[in-house]
Parts: C-alpha cells; sequence; structure tokens
C-alpha cells in the first residue's frame, strides 16, 4: 500500500492545466483524491462524445428517413450508425497499444479532432455517401481513440473504487445520448439540419477540451503489450464471454436505433412525443451505469452482467406486445435502465477472468472487436427484416433472442469460473 505522504503528493503535484505528469512506476492506486477525480471526470466527458454519440443515432435514423436520406431504405441508413459503433470497438485493438506506449494525450486529440471535423463536415453533406463518410467513419474513428483511454485511465487511478469509478465515467455516455438528440431537435426546426450539426460540432469541442486539459496518464506500463493473445480463448471463462458479448451487442443497439420510429409506425404517439424516447431511454441508463457499479463491487460484475442481459432480453421479447404510449415511454426507461450494464461492466468483468492482468488490455481489445462486429451486424440485419417483412416481430424477435442467448452464455462463463454455487461472487 502506498504510504499517506505519497499520496498527499500526487494530490499536490495534481494541477488543473494543459500539461501531463511524468509518469511514474507502477505502485498502489491513490483510490480517490482530486487528480484522480479529475480523470473520472475526463472519462466521463469522453464517453460523452464516443458513446454517447452512438446512443444518439436513433435521433439521426428518423430524420434521414423522414428528411434527408428518404430515398434509402431503413437498412442502409442504419450502417451508418451500426459502422460508427463498430469502429468504436474495433479501433481499439489499435489504439490500445498506442495508449500503452504513451500516446496517450496524442489519442485524445486525435479522437476530438475526428469527431469535431466529423459534425462539421456532416452538416454540408446532401448524399448517402457523404453521410457514411462524415459520420460512420470519421466520427466512427474519432470515437474509437477516445474509448481505450476512457477506459484505461480509470485502473490507474482506483483500485478498490474502480467498478463505481467507471460506472460514473460510463455515465457520460447516457448523458451525451440525452443532451445532443434534445439540443439537434430543438435546433433543427428553428435553424435547419446545417447548423443544427455544426452546434453538436462546437459541444464536442467544449467537452473534449475539458478532457485534454484535465487527463494524464499517472504511470507507464512496464512492458509493451502484444496485439494478440489467441491462447486466451483456450480458457472456457473468457471464450464464452467474449461470444456472450458478441451476440450481446447484436441486439442492444436495436431497440435504440428502431424505438422511434416504431412508434411513429404504430401510430403510438406523435412525432412531438416520440422523439424523446431516445432521450429517456439514455436518461434510464444513467443510473444503469452507476448502479450495477456500485452493486459489482459486492456481487461481482460478471453476476449483475449476466441479470442485466436476461432482463434486456425479456424486454425486447415484451416489446413484441407494446403499441401504446405509456407501454413504450415504460419500455424505453426500463430498457435504459437494465441495458446499461453493457457498456459500464464488460471491462470490469474482464478482470475476474484474466488470471494475469498484463494480459488484460490485449485481452479487451479481442473482446473489443468481436463486440464491434456484433454491432455492425446487429442493427442493418435488424433493419433489413423490416424492410423485407414490412413488420417489426423479426427484428423485436431478433433482438430479444440475441440478448437472451447472451444471458445464457454468461451464465456457463460464470459456471466455468466459480462452479454451481449461486453465491458465488464472479
Amino acid at each position: 500500500m502506498a504510504s499517506a505522504a505519497s499520496q498527499e503528493s500526487l494530490v499536490e503535484d495534481a494541477g488543473i492545466n494543459c500539461q501531463e505528469a511524468q509518469p511514474t512506476a507502477y505502485d498502489t492506486p491513490p483510490d480517490g483524491g482530486i487528480q484522480a477525480w479529475l480523470q473520472v471526470a475526463g472519462s466521463f466527458f469522453l464517453f460523452f462524445n464516443s458513446w454517447g454519440t452512438v446512443n444518439t443515432f436513433g435521433v439521426f435514423q428518423t430524420y434521414y428517413e423522414t428528411n434527408l436520406l428518404q430515398d434509402q431504405s431503413a437498412s442502409n441508413i442504419s450502417w451508418i450508425g451500426a459502422i460508427q459503433a463498430f469502429l468504436l470497438l474495433l479501433v481499439g485493438v489499435i489504439t490500445g497499444p498506442l495508449y500503452d506506449a504513451g500516446y496517450f494525450r496524442a489519442l485524445l486529440f486525435t479522437g476530438s479532432a475526428l469527431i469535431v471535423i466529423g459534425f462539421m463536415t456532416l452538416s454540408v453533406c446532401s448524399q448517402y455517401w457523404q453521410v457514411l463518410l462524415a459520420q460512420a467513419i470519421c466520427i466512427g474513428v474519432g470515437n474509437g481513440c477516445l474509448y481505450i483511454p476512457s477506459v484505461a485511465i480509470i485502473p490507474q487511478y482506483f483500485f478498490n473504487r474502480k467498478a463505481i469509478a467507471t460506472g460514473i465515467a460510463a455515465s457520460g455516455s447516457s448523458v451525451g445520448g440525452v443532451l445532443y438528440p434534445i439540443v439537434f431537435r430543438q435546433l433543427q426546426p428553428q435553424i435547419g439540419f446545417p447548423w443544427a450539426t455544426r452546434i453538436l460540432g462546437f459541444l464536442a469541442l467544449a467537452t473534449c477540451s475539458f478532457s485534454l486539459c484535465t487527463m494524464r496518464l499517472r504511470q507507464m506500463p512496464d512492458q509493451r503489450r502484444v496485439l494478440l493473445e489467441f491462447s486466451a480463448f483456450k480458457e472456457a471463462p473468457y471464450a464464452l464471454f467474449c461470444l456472450a458479448m458478441f451476440f450481446g451487442y447484436i441486439g442492444f443497439f436495436n431497440i435504440i436505433f428502431y424505438i422511434q420510429p416504431y412508434a411513429l409506425r404504430m401510430h403510438a404517439m406523435g412525432e412531438h412525443l416520440a422523439f424523446y424516447l431516445v432521450p429517456l431511454l439514455n436518461a434510464a441508463s444513467v443510473p444503469g451505469r452507476i448502479v450495477p457499479g456500485l452493486l459489482g463491487s459486492r456481487l461481482g460484475p460478471l453476476n449483475i452482467l449476466l441479470v442485466s442481459a436476461c432482463i434486456s432480453g425479456a424486454l425486447c421479447l415484451c416489446w413484441i406486445a407494446i403499441y401504446t404510449s405509456g407501454g413504450l415511454i415504460a419500455l424505453a426507461i426500463l430498457y435504459g435502465f437494465f441495458s446499461g450494464a453493457f457498456v459500464s461492466l464488460p471491462a470490469v468483468a474482464l478482470t475476474t477472468l484474466t488470471p494475469d492482468f498484463r494480459s488484460l488490455g490485449t485481452r479487451m481489445g479481442m473482446c473489443s472487436v468481436l463486440c464491434g462486429l456484433g454491432s455492425l451486424c446487429g442493427s442493418p440485419v435488424a433493419g433489413a427484416i423490416l424492410d423485407k417483412t414490412g413488420s417489426y416481430l423479426g427484428t423485436q424477435l431478433y433482438s430479444g433472442i440475441t440478448i437472451c442467448a447472451t444471458g445464457v452464455l454468461l451464465f456457463l462463463a460464470r459456471i466455468c469460473k466459480t462452479g454451481t454455487k449461486l453465491r458465488a461472487t464472479a
């Protein structure tokens, strides 16, 4: 355990400026203090602009279907959001080693710049391929540059409080998923799509600047990690966990992308009220990110993630029987809360499945690739089912079954890790 004097020295040396501290040798994280909580705040805004922009796409999906890209199918439009989410997770395989090599601030700057540039170029787009390049590729790669730093920085400052600190930081994705669509919705009718989108770019610039000015590496890894470690898949708990996350991300985004168009097509509510379904879902995800972090430290992150997957899958299947405004509002709130663990807990759960923490970054990167592949074939396939059948039933079944499969696979991973003891912490 680090001495009290060394922890006080860390706090005294913590300044709110844009200069990065020289990383020190590995030692015990301070588990608190001004500088540590500044990292949580900075990570909060990284999640705000990475996962937050992905969670916002449901609003863009509706706008594109009825305005800018109305000549495109729902499946084609959903590819924009799916590729954006895929790149967020895939780019982590590259940014992980760069982070380990000490390019922390370079990743923050690159990711921030790409997100801002993406929004600014999106504001002048008028064709499908242009939107694909600006929103899916440019913003997606920017998201990927921010994702690994936002997750990897917290274990450097927290040990016992790591789960709750990660949950608070991850709640930034939900806050971003609330503010971004509301700002867009309120401004677009008044000042038009171009300037409404530019305002989102300025919002990203301001919040990313805060992270750039406050976040710093505390210590460098004692060795560079390898890019891939295929031997990890020989361990049944890890292999089952990765497969579970693959199926989870197939179904995770479908409600976020399609609940608003569903409400309008079913005439369950007017356009104005239907718009707020996505912000409501994301607002409910704020406690859905934090509460699992609190419970995960006591009951085990894998256990909480297992319960979250089972309930989220059941809610997707319940979606089949919901046609009223009250039912859809309740669905959005419940799904937002119980699916929140999909963002905040996988990285924490992986720590319980990794015997050697020196390979944790590599394992996180490989799992992220599978999550990205899941998101890539999730919403576009759901949209293709919708276009082919003209009914949301197939999309709803597809979402519910894949997330329920996640629960089954997580249960098997838990058994492989802890045995059949129901009260075992995992």
